[in-house]
């Protein structure tokens, strides 16, 4: 019976959290999902990549298993492209779901090695590709425009998320 109360107040616990994590990210909306597999089909990544799919995604998040999504490395196979989200006939913000789940993720320590190096290399440039003198005269050849080569203000707004973390 003590085994039995025991799991119950984990099952419980968890489920518990998941409805945090489900009010606190705004995921109310995917409960109106009535599993037409539109996402799904429009989906590219599901073509290239089975492992991704968005309605499963929505199901879990749907049935409390957010905490195995933000673990997960499927999540990060979302490119964000908006065809589930624009076809999607209940109007779920799937793509902006992805997003809030990824930066959760992210915050939780649970991202790519190739996300936090571009972040740290955005960081320290202002963006994914430094540029520098080479590349603006390579610019200034195709009769371009010449861009700044740094980015101060992007370390800006880093900072200001620092800080707003603490």
């Amino acid at each position: 019976m003590n085994s039995e109360s025991g799991k119950h107040r984990v099952r419980a616990k968890l489920e518990t959290r998941a409805q945090e994590l489900t009010e606190r990210l705004e995921l109310q909306s995917v409960r109106s999902c009535y599993i037409c597999r539109t996402c799904t089909s429009s989906c590219p990544v599901t073509f290239i990549d089975p492992r991704f799919n968005p309605l499963a995604i929505l199901r879990m998040v749907l049935y409390g298993k957010i905490e195995e999504v933000l673990n997960s490395d499927f999540l990060w196979l979302c490119t964000s492209c908006y065809s589930c989200q624009e076809r999607c006939p209940q109007e779920i913000p799937i793509a902006d779901i992805m997003t809030k789940l990824k930066n959760k993720a992210f915050k939780l320590g649970n991202a790519p090695v190739g996300v936090r190096a571009q972040m740290d290399i955005i960081k320290k440039a202002g963006r994914t590709y430094p540029l520098d003198d080479f590349d603006n005269k390579k610019r200034a050849k195709a009769g371009l425009p010449e861009l700044p080569t740094s980015c101060d203000v992007v370390k800006t707004l880093f900072e200001s998320e620092t800080e707003s973390l603490k």
